[in-house]
């Protein structure tokens, strides 16, 4: 597995972004007084924020299991991931309630072009660190990384909806058309702040692995169901970057501890080929025992 505290270099990257497109966007709003320029600067406080805490959840999952703490810290990255799904639902309840404001009193937008062009620029420093946190969180297993770059993607394409709404008021002159494009700004920070809440709910209720690594665990369990080995009380579930997968292996009662010992340890080898970062957990028993069927719900 690797090294989880070299991630934080990257919820570094992440920090600097996010100082840059402050400075950059609220220049932008400084100069235009655009509402959906406004909206996308509060959009990039709370990337900072959640940037903050991405590198302090990072910090904490990188720690080695402890004694209270037996399998690790791993699951700190689904705070992380949280937190920021609700740094977003707040941020665009901010945006809808200055949309409204403007919606009800229209303003005229001032030096439009120069503030799209600095918006602009912003967006790309958004996108090419967004782009870096995603192949990272994605080749590491970083649930943390990877919101971090699905929030600041949903960034850029906001972004670019504005961009498009103020030019659309400055070749138009209609003023009401900015908050109108906050508002929708507003919905989609929703839909992306609500999803990554799911997702971290899902994490910490130890929520089975997906679909296409649970088959691949039976496509492993099922060649040795051939050769007349038994399965049962399979269970997986993920904490950020580790699996853990268990299960129970009845084999016949008059094998030796060697020969058991073996299957278990290629059942077990052959997982762990096909998982990145897999623990598995087997437990061998006697399939004549009618007890050995005893324990296959989680309470006996």
């Amino acid at each position: 597995m690797p090294n989880r505290r070299a991630l934080t270099r990257y919820a570094w990257l992440s920090i600097a972004a996010a100082v840059v497109t402050i400075a950059l966007k609220g220049l932008a709003y400084a100069l235009t007084g655009s509402i959906g320029l406004l909206s996308d600067a509060i959009e990039s406080f709370v990337n900072l924020a959640a940037a903050s805490v991405a590198l302090t959840m990072l910090t904490i999952a990188a720690r080695p299991p402890d004694d209270e703490h037996h399998y690790g810290h791993d699951k700190a990255e689904y705070f992380a991931s949280g937190v920021e799904g609700t740094l977003i639902l707040g941020a665009s309840i901010a945006i809808a309630a200055a949309a409204i404001s403007r919606l009800l009193h229209p303003q005229p937008l001032q030096d439009a072009g120069i503030g799209l062009l600095i918006s602009a620029l912003a967006s790309a420093v958004n996108f090419g660190v967004a782009s870096t946190l995603l192949r990272v969180g994605k080749k590491y297993d970083s649930i943390t990384l990877e919101a971090d770059a699905h929030h600041l993607f949903t960034d850029v394409w906001t972004s670019v909806g504005v961009i498009a709404g103020v030019g659309a008021v400055a070749l138009t002159g209609w003023t009401r058309l900015d908050p109108i494009v906050a508002l929708v700004v507003a919905a989609n920070i929703v839909y992306t702040g609500m999803r990554l809440m799911r997702r971290s709910v899902l994490g910490l209720l130890d929520t089975a692995l997906p679909a296409a690594e649970s088959v691949a665990v039976e496509r492993i369990l099922a060649r040795y169901r051939g050769q007349g080995v038994q399965f049962h009380a399979v269970r997986t579930r993920q904490a950020a970057a580790r699996r853990f997968v268990t299960m129970h292996v009845l084999v016949p009662g008059d094998w030796t501890v060697q020969h058991g010992h073996a299957l278990l340890e290629n059942v077990e080898q052959e997982i762990r080929a096909a998982l990145p970062n897999a623990n598995v957990f087997t437990h061998l028993e006697p399939v004549e025992d009618p007890v050995s069927f005893d324990d296959v719900g989680l309470d006996r």
